[in-house]
């Protein structure tokens, strides 16, 4: 690890999930495939759109109300909605087609489980501190089996903005009921989460499980607190606090 900042107690921690806990992407683009293939094979009006099509819906969907871009969720129902309007489907079937296909994107999307050492290492953690997920994403995180060691999870909507935006960080320190100088925030992401953090009064540590750490090659505003080069390595500094 490596400390750039000092910082007093931790008293609880919050998470980044998607690139920090695991690498999200190899995920996000097998459940991209395995929606195209439902498509073709149970709404074949909409087997013929291209990825420049469905990002076409997609930008228009974010035209049409910008704050979608908080709500991948919101987001991926109105860009399917727009598609199958386009294709040709029956109004009446095409509230249960998105439906089906939003089913089967999330259930692939979170296909997976997060690796036993990173588990083990929440476990620990979560009988010492408590546990926020902070999540742009809307990862489900029963089905990848960390659901257990948080005691709230965060995810971004219409009415909640992404990090760096404060709205999460905020609800989370509220939740938490402590000062926010107790909470560490652990995230991948320089701006979103460090920078975000950071704006909101909490300790910043930067993790990123998927990519070599390097901050000159990085875009940042702000140095973290604190660079983890093993999740583990928080059990440590609690410990030491102790």
């Amino acid at each position: 690890m490596i400390i750039y900042k000092p910082f007093g107690e931790i008293k609880a921690l919050t998470f980044d999930l998607d690139d920090t806990l695991y690498d999200n992407w190899p995920y996000i683009l097998e459940a991209e495939q395995h929606l195209r293939t439902h498509i073709a094979q149970h709404y074949p009006h909409a087997k013929h759109y291209s990825p420049k099509d469905w990002l076409g819906f997609k930008q228009a969907a974010l035209a049409e109300s910008p704050e979608l871009k908080h709500d991948m969720g919101a987001l991926r129902t109105i860009t399917l909605t727009k598609a199958f309007l386009a294709a040709g489907l029956g109004s009446d079937i095409i509230p249960d087609a998105v439906a089906d296909c939003f089913d089967t994107f999330y259930h692939k999307r979170s296909d997976f489980t997060v690796d036993k050492n990173i588990c083990k290492t929440l476990k620990k953690l979560s009988k010492r501190v408590p546990l926020v997920a902070i999540t742009n994403g809307n990862v489900n995180l029963k089905q990848i089996g960390i659901e257990q060691y948080f005691t709230h999870a965060l995810h971004a909507s219409k009415t909640r903005r992404m990090k760096p935006y404060p709205d999460m960080f905020k609800e989370a320190i509220s939740l938490l009921d402590l000062p926010a100088k107790y909470i560490m925030h652990v995230g991948d992401n320089l701006q979103k989460d460090v920078w975000g953090a950071t704006q909101a009064g909490m300790i910043s540590a930067w993790f990123t499980f998927d990519r070599k750490r390097e901050l000159s090659s990085e875009v940042t505003q702000v140095l973290p607190h604190i660079e983890l080069h093993a999740l583990s390595q928080l059990m440590t500094i609690l410990k030491q606090q102790k």
